[in-house]
């Protein structure tokens, strides 16, 4: 059998996408991609040679793998440990060799928070990063303000691995007042909402798909090695599936394009749903088709509650809500639940 090897020059790093809707595929990124998105994520950061980031991620994900590429960019040094935040010796690492960052996912931060970050003396870290998938606003607050007193910067990010990692970022400074906002776009970067007819949305508090623009969109994806030939097939767009809204220039996400069920006519955005259960310290994931929203639960006890709350606070029949109890929630590796794994599963 023959096999044509040939690649695009310019190709640098296959990556997956994190695959909690559907399949994983491999993102096509460029040397252009990672140097574009390294330089502005050193720039919004101020990256300094003196900094010091320990890992958190692996380096396979492409924010754990951003923050390698964004420090040595910048001739800062990166502690390499495979210690996670329950050992102890990786808090004792971090205070030896003086860390000075670290990034995490929002299941870091609901750890972390178990952990009663609070309490901790860590005097050598500078700031702290969270990207990997939406924090609640509760909880992004609750750290901004943490941080605050530490004397700490708590700057959320937003991205994905088909913009190579980073396209948005909250400056430190709006992290308390902003909380639940992703920000602003990176330097470089630009972003636009559209509505379903493709017509951009200027008006503030309108929802709209978040589309991205910028050196950092990668060339597209790759299922099979005749893939590793092509060109750049995005040139500089990405439709991020995401819905959004704007309010005096920040950003926030209200939602995925294809989370939505109908429910008895209504629309039901169940990213929203999922939010207003956890704030109200539920352990849950949402799912289900149209005219049945279904609430996956850890806690067996909590199920005609949950199902009751949710009716309630919606104003509709309890009849289109069903509670299911499951033992764990699955999550990818960056903590990112998955849904398409929880229809498998439990469906």
């Amino acid at each position: 059998m023959n096999f044509d090897h040939n690649l695009l020059p310019d190709l640098a790093v296959l990556l997956t996408t994190s695959g909690s809707t559907g399949s994983p595929k491999l993102v096509r990124q460029s040397y252009k991609n990672i140097v574009s998105n390294a330089n502005s994520i050193a720039d919004y950061l101020e990256i300094k040679e003196d900094d010091r980031a320990i890992t958190t991620l692996p380096m396979y994900y492409t924010f754990g793998l951003s923050i390698i590429q964004s420090h040595l960019l910048k001739g800062a040094c990166i502690i390499v440990t495979e210690l996670t935040f329950m050992d102890k010796k990786f808090w004792n690492l971090l205070k030896d060799e003086k860390a000075t960052t670290f990034g995490g996912v929002p299941y870091t931060y609901e750890m972390l928070k178990k952990l009663r970050f609070s309490r901790m003396d860590l005097p050598s870290l500078r700031y702290l990063t969270q990207a990997g998938g939406k924090l609640s606003k509760e909880l992004s607050k609750e750290f901004s303000e943490i941080c605050e007193k530490k004397g700490i910067k708590f700057i959320v990010m937003y991205g994905q691995v088909e913009a190579t990692a980073r396209m948005s970022y909250l400056p430190h400074e709006f992290a308390i007042e902003k909380a639940g906002s992703i920000g602003i776009a990176i330097p470089g970067g630009e972003f636009k909402l559209i509505d379903d007819n493709e017509v951009e949305i200027i008006e503030d508090s309108v929802p709209g798909e978040l589309v991205y623009y910028g050196d950092n969109v990668t060339l597209g994806y790759a299922v099979d090695y005749h893939d590793l030939s092509k060109g750049d097939e995005n040139n500089g767009v990405l439709h991020t599936g995401d819905i959004a809204m704007k309010q005096d220039g920040f950003y926030y996400i209200t939602g995925r394009k294809k989370r939505f069920l109908k429910i008895f006519g209504n629309r039901v955005n169940l990213e929203e749903v999922e939010g207003i259960l956890k704030s109200s310290g539920y352990d849950c994931a949402c799912g289900g088709i149209d005219d049945l929203l279904k609430i996956y639960i850890t806690d067996e006890s909590k199920l005609e509650e949950v199902r009751n709350f949710i009716s309630a606070k919606m104003v509709l029949n309890p009849v289109a809500f069903k509670s299911i109890k499951i033992d764990k929630i699955p999550r990818n590796e960056s903590g990112k639940v998955l849904y398409s794994k929880l229809e498998e599963l439990y469906g």
